[in-house]
């Protein structure tokens, strides 16, 4: 099982490539993160990813089969997707957003059953979010909305997760239950997932491969090790940076660490791999 983008291009205006011919792909149980600084088209990636943008050039492909020949209820049962928190439209309770989820598999008029339910609060256990059961989308944290977005998406029982800067507005603990999750998931149930971050920390913790964005088009993309490096990071962000690794309990974890702005004219260079 795998998902891909193939030669995927996109501009909102005509000889100003966003993204140009960018090609990825992430198998069974792998964790693609998309980094780059803000306004290169992570986000927008995201939606042409999913659809909601049509590529000018270039295709989505879920297992070998084009995005667009995929009718939607069958697309959204094995794809879930976790936009960045927004505040409700509605006082939804918690876990009747949740319960959305379960949407694909409802008929039209269809009512969600005892299943349907039990699903819905088997992914807030998973997302850590018990808890707020009964309360109010409205009347909860940002941070805590985010999670039951989540929990919304893992109600689909998704073969594939596609997650918007999860972990924006969560505090520090949260982070890293939002990142254990998907790790976890990815892991035990093969599920694979696509995430777009802000954290250069936590696509080394997380991901086997990586897509860094430099804006106009420009873009890596391959094993985390080989495209986080401190030089390519540098071009993207325009920050000079130091990686430190700690190994802990038998695992290593890479920390970035900021240093100081680039000079003007230093940014945005291109990098060879």
């Amino acid at each position: 099982m795998s998902i891909e983008v193939c030669a995927g291009s996109f501009s909102y205006r005509r000889g100003t490539p966003i993204l140009q011919d960018v090609s990825f792909s992430a198998e069974s149980g792998e964790v693609v993160a998309i980094l780059g600084s803000n306004g290169v088209g992570k986000t927008t990636l995201v939606k042409c990813l999913l659809g909601f943008l049509p590529w000018d050039g270039g295709v989505t492909r879920i297992d070998g089969r084009d995005l667009r020949k995929i009718r939607g209820r069958e697309l959204w049962r094995r794809v879930a997707y976790v936009p960045q928190a927004r505040a409700p439209v509605f006082s939804y309770r918690t876990e009747d957003l949740v319960l959305l989820g379960r949407s694909p598999y409802l008929g039209d008029f269809a009512m969600p059953g005892k299943r349907d339910r039990e699903l819905a609060l088997h992914a807030m256990e998973l997302a850590g979010i018990p808890h707020l059961a009964g309360k109010r989308c409205d009347q909860i944290s940002g941070g805590e909305l985010q999670l039951v977005l989540i929990a919304r998406a893992l109600a689909a029982e998704p073969e594939y997760l596609v997650l918007d800067e999860p972990e924006s507005g969560l505090d520090f603990r949260n982070q890293i239950v939002v990142l254990d999750l998907i790790e976890r998931l990815c892991r035990e149930q093969n599920i694979t997932a696509v995430v777009n971050t802000h954290y250069p920390d936590h696509a080394m913790r997380i991901s086997n491969q990586a897509l860094l964005l430099f804006g106009n088009g420009v873009h890596l993309f391959g094993r985390t090790k080989q495209i986080l490096t401190a030089e390519h990071m540098r071009a993207a962000f325009g920050v000079d940076i130091a990686i430190r690794s700690e190994p802990v309990n038998g695992r290593e974890y890479a920390a970035v660490i900021p240093l100081e702005l680039i000079e003007k004219g230093e940014h945005g260079r291109w990098i060879e791999p």
